[in-house]
Formats: C-alpha cells, structure tokens, sequence
C-alpha cells in the first residue's frame, strides 16, 4: 500500500497527523476531512501562544454550537420561525398580543416557534405556540436572562454564553423571520439578519418587521434606511425588498405561507444557485423569469437534477429543481424572484 498523502491542513508532525487520521477514520460518519481539520485546530490552539481566554472561547464556542445542532436536527424536518422583540414588553402590551397570536396561528400549520427564551416578546411567543412547538436560545446574563415559565426545564431550551453563538442559531435554524417592537438587542439582530441575506451568507428567508395594529414602532427605521441608507447610495433600492412591514399577525402568517408556496430552499452547487421547489414549475413560469430577471441572471433558468451532493447529504433530493446562474450580487432581485416565482406558478395550480 502506498504512503498515505500528508493532509493539505495538518499539525505539521507526521506521527500526530496519522494518528489523528487512524482515529477520525474509524468513526461512524461520512465527513471524515471536516472532522480530521476540527481535531487540528484544536490541537494547534493548544500549542501555540494564545492566551487562556482564547481557549476558553474556542472551548466554549465548540461546545454551544455542538449542543444546538444536537438539539435542533431532531426536528430538522419541521419549519420554524424565529421570533425577535422585546424582552421589556409586558402581558397587557398590544405587542404581547401580536407575538402570541402570531405564534398561535403559524403553530397551528405545523410551524414552530425560535425565541430567546426570555420575558416580554419572548415569552408571547412561546405562549402561543405552546411548549412542544417551542425552542428556546436563551442566553447568561446578569439580568433578563432567566427562562420564562413556557420553555423553562425544557429539552429545547439551550442557554448561551455567547451572543454570536446564540445568533448563529437563531439565524441558521429558521426558515422566516418576525421582529416586533424592542430595544438594541432586536435592531441588532435585524441589521445583522438583512446584512447576512443582503450578502449571500444566509439562505434567502422571508423577514417580516411586525407591529400592532396602527403602530409606528417601525416608521423611523423606515424612515432612515429611505432617507438616509438609500438616498446615500448605501443600500439600493431592491435591498428594501429582503423584508415586508406589517401590523397584522394574520397577514405576516400569510405572507411566509405565500414564500413557501412553491419555492423550498435553495443551495449553491458549483457556480449555480439551485432553487428547489414544493410542485414542478410550469414551462412558461421559467421562460417569463428568465426574461423577467435576465439582467441578474447570466443565462437562462433550467431545470435540473439533484447534485451529488444533495443526494449525499439526503438534501431533499425527490422535489424538482430549477438552475439559476445569478450574479450573486443582487440579493434584492433574488427575493423578487422568488416571489414572481410563486404569483406565475399560482396562475397554473
């Protein structure tokens, strides 16, 4: 047998490295590279100068993000909407009122339910959704941090150190996104979420600034990202259309059933971004897109089959499939699309 390869990341010492190898190679997983790179790192950190805090936060880091996708893939197959507000928001606040019948309604279409585990806005949401539709990513402070009574001892509740651990989770485990009314923390998670989309980092996913009947908690924000952001040239006038204003629970219910409608997921499989979809689109549908959306797309939508990598990872790889070559730039007319994509097909259903 020939000499195994040293790895392209490794630890720098033969010896370690094929030990290494030898004991990742007999576990029972199929990402046996990704694996064999963690168990590196980690032991590069702990050779090199690093202070102790360093390794306390990559031990920490580890440790969060372990726990939460051990707790999430259980219901890896469930929709969920992570809810965003308010931990200051009291029961006899028209707000509470919103975030609980919302998550009453979207509960009962087989939906469930990402808050921060908290009071106010938090715990509306896991009111409404009850406690075996509800996750909560609660995080360690010295005040608003204590579960509310709805997730509290639950095994869906996971408990942060961390703010960019607990926001990974918030982001990466929904499928849409609500914020109703609240302080820095929710302004922070909604620049943050439109910023990731707006880039390519996450998922195309509806987002959804929800307030009370008639309120205008939302208008100054409004009122800056026109007046100042696009006026200035520093977002573009298809970015305001990566999330909807909306003052009623109904509403921003429909409107996330409407995302999902026809459009699934997406994922980027070489240089195209796959769209895979919920019912076989109609010929016409992919021929008006294509003309619609030719000046963000570098050739003509086709439909397409499951990649190798889709069918490896069990990536719903039995829905039909649409190729896109999107200029990977115009996130904004990416979200257009998506919601062309469902108004043609409706016309054919």
């Amino acid at each position: 047998m020939p000499p195994r390869r040293p790895p392209a990341y490794s630890t720098g010492n033969p010896e370690l490295d094929r030990l290494i190898a030898e004991f990742v190679g007999e576990l029972p997983q199929r990402d046996a590279k990704i694996s064999e790179e963690i168990v590196v790192t980690a032991l590069k950190i702990a050779r090199e100068q690093v202070n102790t805090l360093d390794r306390k936060i990559v031990n920490a880091t580890l440790k969060e993000l372990r726990h939460a996708f051990r707790v999430f893939h259980a219901y890896k197959d469930i929709r969920k909407v992570t809810i965003f507000g308010s931990a200051r928001t009291m029961p006899h606040d028209p707000e509470w009122t919103v975030a609980r019948d919302f998550s009453r309604e979207i509960a009962e279409r087989g939906w469930m339910v990402i808050t921060g585990a908290g009071p106010g806005i938090m715990e509306a949401g896991h009111e409404g959704a009850g406690r075996e539709k509800s996750f909560g990513a609660n995080i360690l402070l010295p005040f608003e941090a204590k579960p509310n009574v709805h997730i509290a001892d639950d095994a869906k509740l996971i408990n942060f150190k961390y703010f960019f651990t607990r926001k990974l989770t918030f982001i990466k485990e929904a499928d849409a996104f609500v914020l109703l009314p609240g302080g820095f923390g929710t302004l922070d998670e909604a620049f943050e979420l439109l910023t990731l989309i707006q880039t390519g980092k996450a998922p195309m996913h509806p987002i959804v600034l929800l307030d009370k009947p008639g309120g205008t908690y939302w208008d100054g924000l409004e009122t800056f990202v026109r007046g100042v952001l696009l006026e200035r040239g520093y977002v573009s006038p298809d970015d305001l259309s990566l999330y909807r204003r909306m003052d009623d629970h109904s509403q921003a219910v429909a409107h996330i059933d409407f995302f999902y409608s026809t459009y699934h997921s997406q994922r980027l499989v070489g240089k195209k971004l796959v769209f895979r979809l919920n019912r076989d689109p109609h010929d016409k549908v992919i021929e008006v897109l294509s003309e619609e959306f030719a000046d963000v797309l570098h050739a003509p939508i086709q439909r397409t089959q499951p990649s190798q990598g889709e069918i490896a990872d069990d990536d719903v790889p039995d829905l039909p499939r649409i190729a896109l070559r999107f200029d990977r730039v115009h996130t904004g007319r990416l979200r257009l699309l998506i919601d062309r994509l469902n108004e043609l097909q409706a016309e054919f259903d």
